[in-house]
């Protein structure tokens, strides 16, 4: 054998080794891309609280157990904030149900029609009182929502009527009668939802629930004015961002995707404001509030449709005024019932500075409690073993087992004629 014939010998028994070892490096280095990309490595706890030594507090959080045991997301997907998130928005929930509910039809007096569905209780109460959640919906959300539906069915089966508000404008099938949809903070239709039900059911106490944007509404509407907590047993807040100022300029980094989020949400509002567009921007709706739809048109960020449409329908003269006026930071100080205040550290949404808001709060006031998972996404928080998630959420039995715990402690609270936030011994004693 010729030496040249020797060297290619010894190259093709080279080749293969060298092949394998490629593909060993290939596979190692997409293995590693998925662990980082699916956060495998990170471990699972139970939520970090921040809240003041309490009575009350002890109480709940001991009644409460899912505020105090470790949160488990599904292991091969469950502890990346992306797939959480991505999962509530394309699919809801799993299995959703289809809870039987009564629309109804509210005037405003700019003439607005304000519209929720009215959902009884399936069963008592376990106090044998009269309660009712009153629900706010995140960013163009409405009843007809999947992770809604799970959430009303899940509370009415535990003896909560639920009446959860559509809002303006976010229904396809449902016409504008003004001018106007909803906005980051105005409050006028979840009030007069609240009002409505106060009169219906002039026996009823209220727990007051809010998804995203929705918890920025109910938080502001009950600091706005301390008439408003009046017969509310407490509130309970999930992924809200707190300040929309702030929030803002978060928006538009590309630090986990959230300028790629930002764009997809413009595009969803971009969606639902110009099926409107006869209703809102007639000729001289467009004068009136100096509107040129070009603009929305090629808007990439919530911040351009805030700017050119949101901001005009409330008179504001700029972003900078609509952002501080719409924000509950200003008014969540008020806020003297209890309040539960939930957020996960892998929202791609709210960014990490936005946190301190809550937890300042909960530090200073003894009626909050703020709780923050290592995991959940934006409205996510799916349970289950490995793969496949649970139809309930962990978000779910949160509120609905926070909400329990609140009207038991307000139970046995009666007799005894006790302090809303301290307690008394006889309560203690029975807690």
């Amino acid at each position: 054998m010729s030496a040249h014939e020797s060297d290619l010998h010894t190259i093709s028994q080279e080749m293969p080794a060298m092949f394998d070892g490629m593909k060993l490096a290939a596979v190692a280095t997409v293995l590693y891309i998925i662990v980082r990309c699916l956060n495998l490595k990170s471990p699972t706890a139970a939520p970090d609280l921040t809240y003041q030594d309490t009575a009350l507090n002890r109480f709940l959080l001991k009644s409460c157990s899912q505020l105090s045991k470790e949160y488990i997301p599904p292991l091969l997907w469950g502890k990346s904030g992306h797939l959480q998130t991505a999962l509530y928005g394309k699919l809801g929930r799993v299995s959703s149900p289809h809870p039987c509910g009564i629309r109804k039809y509210l005037p405003m007096q700019d003439g607005a029609t304000a519209t929720f569905d009215l959902f009884e209780p399936l069963g008592d109460h376990q106090t044998g009182d009269d309660i009712t959640m009153v629900i706010c919906p995140g960013i163009g959300n409405h009843s007809e929502k999947h992770y809604i539906r799970t959430f009303v069915d899940y509370a009415q089966k535990d003896g909560y009527r639920c009446a959860v508000l559509n809002h303006l404008g976010a229904l396809p099938n449902i016409e504008l009668t003004s001018p106007r949809m909803f906005t980051y903070g105005c409050t006028w239709e979840f009030a007069a939802m609240v009002g409505y039900i106060k009169r219906a059911y002039p026996q009823t106490q209220l727990i007051v629930v809010g998804f995203s944007l929705g918890g920025n509404i109910v938080c502001k509407f009950l600091g706005e004015n301390r008439v408003n907590q009046e017969r509310v047993l407490c509130c309970v807040s999930v992924c809200q961002g707190y300040s929309a100022l702030r929030a803002q300029e978060t928006f538009l980094q590309w630090d986990q995707f959230r300028r790629f989020y930002n764009f997809l949400m413009a595009d969803n509002m971009k969606k639902i404001i110009l099926s409107h567009r006869h209703s809102l921007f007639g000729e001289s709706l467009l004068k009136k509030f100096d509107t040129d739809l070009n603009r929305l048109y090629i808007a990439t960020s919530l911040t351009q449709i805030d700017d050119n449409i949101m901001r005009k329908f409330h008179g504001y003269s700029s972003l900078k005024e609509y952002y501080e006026k719409e924000s509950c930071v200003h008014y969540i100080h008020n806020v003297d019932v209890p309040l539960l205040l939930v957020n996960a550290a892998d929202d791609p949404l709210v960014h990490d500075s936005l946190l301190a808001i809550p937890r300042t709060l909960a530090a200073k006031k003894p009626n909050v409690i703020f709780a923050l998972t290592l995991h959940g996404g934006h409205l996510g928080f799916f349970e289950g073993d490995v793969l496949f998630p649970q139809p309930l959420t962990w978000m779910d039995k949160v509120i609905v087992g926070y909400a329990n715990a609140m009207c038991q402690w307000e139970k046995q609270k009666a007799p005894c004629q006790a302090s809303h936030l301290t307690g008394s011994s006889c309560v203690e004693a029975k807690a």
